[in-house]
């Protein structure tokens, strides 16, 4: 029996202290990696580079790229749902698996892009960006306020998928996720954060292919 997929809420506090990070100067940024898409949904091209290898007019231009999802309007633009559909097994253990390479396997990127490309309608060239990244989650005192030191990290994936114009110039996501969710302040694998600009016209083959159910 199929179970229905659990949708909790997020809280925008918790958001709010990964987007913090997200400047150059205080980025833990790591690595980016993703594909170009023609609007038949043939690959274009693709690209894996070292973050701290950038420019700093790329990293600004990547780091509001990926900021754009925790950032966005939360319970409304970005929801939380668990995986909970058999289908979803194979799927989670791709994320994990280029979680924990940092994005170095091609071959899992190239079998997200290629199921992807299958899912993902669109009538227009469009990009597919994946960051990998961490933080140090710090302890909070009893008055709430941050003590600096860290027992835990946070080690997640933020995914976008956004038009591009002209020489690959990327617009502002319509689509993305992240993943692991970061649940009550810690990392949690068996939920997922999906962003969509229009709510109200959802990208439902990839909810299905990545195996929640809206």
């Amino acid at each position: 029996m199929e179970r229905k997929t659990i949708m909790l809420k997020i809280n925008r506090a918790h958001m709010l202290e990964i987007t913090r990070r997200m400047t150059p100067s205080r980025t833990a940024m790591t690595r980016i990696a993703g594909c170009y898409m023609d609007k038949d949904g043939f690959v274009d091209g693709t690209f894996n580079i070292n973050f701290l290898k950038l420019s700093a007019s790329e990293k600004n231009r990547n780091l509001a790229i990926a900021k754009a999802i925790p950032f966005a309007e939360t319970n409304t633009k970005l929801k939380r749902y668990s995986f909970i559909e058999e289908s979803s097994v194979s799927v989670r253990q791709l994320l994990l698996g280029l979680k924990n390479c940092a994005l170095k396997n091609d071959a899992l990127l190239d079998t997200f892009y290629e199921v992807s490309a299958e899912k993902y309608h669109s009538s227009h060239s469009y990009g597919i960006f994946f960051f990998h990244s961490t933080y140090d989650i710090p302890i909070k005192g009893t008055d709430k306020s941050d003590l600096w030191d860290s027992e835990e990290v946070y080690e997640y994936l933020i995914c976008a998928f956004c038009p591009v114009t002209g020489d690959y110039e990327p617009g502002e996501p319509e689509f993305g996720f992240i993943f692991p969710a970061f649940c009550e302040r810690t990392e949690d694998p068996d939920y997922i954060d999906i962003y969509e600009k229009n709510p109200q016209k959802p990208h439902q083959d990839m909810y299905r292919f990545l195996g929640v159910k809206i």
